[in-house]
């Protein structure tokens, strides 16, 4: 067999296993989410299936004549590409929020198959080209490169290019038919015009096939970031809500923007009116868009106010403006990017308040929540300014103790918004849910906070001063270096 179509069918093998790693993510976002747990379990999925493949593919080479193995091989990934599609959406729905257990589990049901037979072509080939034991450094460290590079072209055209071009399960399916389209073409060839493919598999491939385009797509919307769908509120059908992965994350009444829907934003509307009580105009910075609820709520009740929004995926700011009422003009200007980059491009001293409301999954992004992000909020707000997060924690609440604790090495004055007991002992479990902090450098108005908030005949707790000291305890200060949130942060119990 020439060198030349041997080195492109260990690259291209290659290349496949590194593509369905990098669309494993996406596929398992709306189930999982999108954490280092999650990443965690296919990096070592796909390592498993690596290692699997190498030892078992080698060993079959030895068994038999590779020219026998190595199109079979091609044909069965590109089949068990197909079925990672209806393998992740059957055992998913039912796994929504699961732990890291059975993320494993729901990872290594999909993806360490196709992972292993596609990587045991490399020891078939290998097998089938090495004539001559003198040669076997130079053949296995050839190809091993060759696999290698395929490996590295596969990871960056799907990161840089496929996910944001094209949507996660079309991709998936064309690199299973590409897989066993190379697989038959190179099973007639090895084979010299005998029988290359039984009937058997080919109806084996066409079943998965047919399984994979009738798995149920989650996604109304895919980017390279979140599988998004809106849901029209059947109780108020003005309102939308706006599903992001594995959470319901935004929520817009298109009739009544002043309506607030979720708990946590009706704290941020406290926080708003204690600071304007008459209505005043805010200059405020909202890091994270959404489905852009508080940029509409402060245009229809704090008229003339201007809000900068630093939103990471295009995609949401398009749909906000297709389905949920938003209207960027003067008073609503949208930057897109990731707030760490795009957070040093606004002035210094130019707000009034910061809502800071990003999230992937559950957990306020790790490089959102440091010291080093807070300073650049610090710098971004007036001396009066006054920043307010959204946080979910639940249990112990760990993460949202070393939350406040950083905060706290921030701002000078610190307070947080939870329901009624929900600041209780660490060992009592279901303790938790939405917090919304407060901090500024100059004193918060915790009175008018508290007294919006029974306005509203709502009885939530507001923590501050030695009892926020005592609840935040010993908690470490999160910083660039040193930041677990996910390891921190405590799911829903039972979930």
């Amino acid at each position: 067999m020439p060198a030349l179509a041997t080195a492109l069918l260990v690259f291209l093998s290659s290349a496949a296993v590194l593509v369905l790693e990098i669309l494993a993510a996406r596929l398992l976002a709306p189930y999982v989410g999108v954490t280092l747990e999650v990443y965690t379990a296919i990096i070592g999925t796909i390592l498993a299936g690596i290692a699997f493949g190498s030892w078992w593919g080698g060993k079959w080479a030895d068994r038999r004549d590779p020219r026998l193995l190595i199109g079979p091989f091609l044909i069965a990934g590109g089949a068990l590409s197909f079925v990672t599609i209806p393998v992740v959406d059957a055992l998913g729905t039912g796994l929504r929020g699961a732990n890291a257990l059975t993320t494993v589990v729901l990872t290594f049901a999909a993806f360490f198959a196709p992972a292993a037979v596609l990587t045991a072509v490399t020891p078939a080939v290998i097998k089938l080209e090495l004539a001559d034991l003198d040669q076997t450094g130079r053949v296995v460290g050839r190809l091993s490169a060759i696999g290698t590079a395929g490996a590295i072209i596969g990871t960056f055209v799907t990161g840089f290019l496929l996910v944001a071009a094209v949507p996660t399960r079309p991709t998936i399916r064309v690199v299973g038919v590409l897989l066993v389209a190379m697989g038959v073409g190179t099973a007639v060839w090895l084979r010299g015009g005998r029988q290359a493919v039984s009937t058997g598999t080919l109806v084996a491939v066409v079943v998965a096939g047919l399984f994979s385009f009738a798995a149920r797509h989650p996604c109304d919307y895919e980017s390279a970031y979140y599988c998004a769908r809106v849901e029209v509120d059947a109780e108020r059908p003005s309102g939308r809500a706006l599903w992001l992965d594995t959470m319901r994350h935004s929520y817009v009444d298109l009739d009544d923007p002043t309506h607030l829907e979720f708990t946590y934003t009706q704290w941020f509307g406290d926080v708003i009116t204690a600071m304007a009580p008459d209505g005043e105009p805010l200059r405020t910075l909202h890091v994270g868009g959404g489905g852009f609820t508080m940029p509409q709520y402060l245009r229809a009740v704090h008229p003339g106010s201007r809000s900068t929004v630093l939103e990471v995926d295009p995609l949401l700011v398009e749909l906000a403006q297709d389905e949920l009422g938003l209207e960027l003009g003067g008073d609503i200007e949208a930057r897109t990017g990731d707030a760490r980059v795009t957070a040093p491009t606004v002035d210094a001293d130019a707000f009034d308040l910061v809502v800071n409301d990003a999230f992937g999954g559950v957990a306020v992004p790790w490089h959102l929540a440091t010291r080093d992000f807070l300073e650049k909020m610090d710098r971004a707000v007036d001396h009066e300014g006054v920043l307010v997060t959204n946080v979910i924690d639940y249990g112990p609440r760990d993460f949202l103790r070393a939350y406040l604790a950083t905060t706290g090495a921030v701002f000078d004055h610190v307070a947080v918004l939870g329901r009624p007991d929900a600041f209780g002992p660490r060992d009592r479990r279901g303790l938790g849910g939405n917090y919304v902090v407060i901090a500024s450098d100059a004193p918060l108005p915790l009175d008018a906070v508290a007294d919006v908030n029974r306005n509203r005949a709502q009885v939530d707790e507001l923590l501050h001063g030695d009892a926020l000291r005592d609840f935040v305890g010993d908690a470490v200060v999160l910083t660039d270096d040193y930041a677990p949130v996910d390891q921190l942060l405590t799911p829903l119990p039972d979930a």
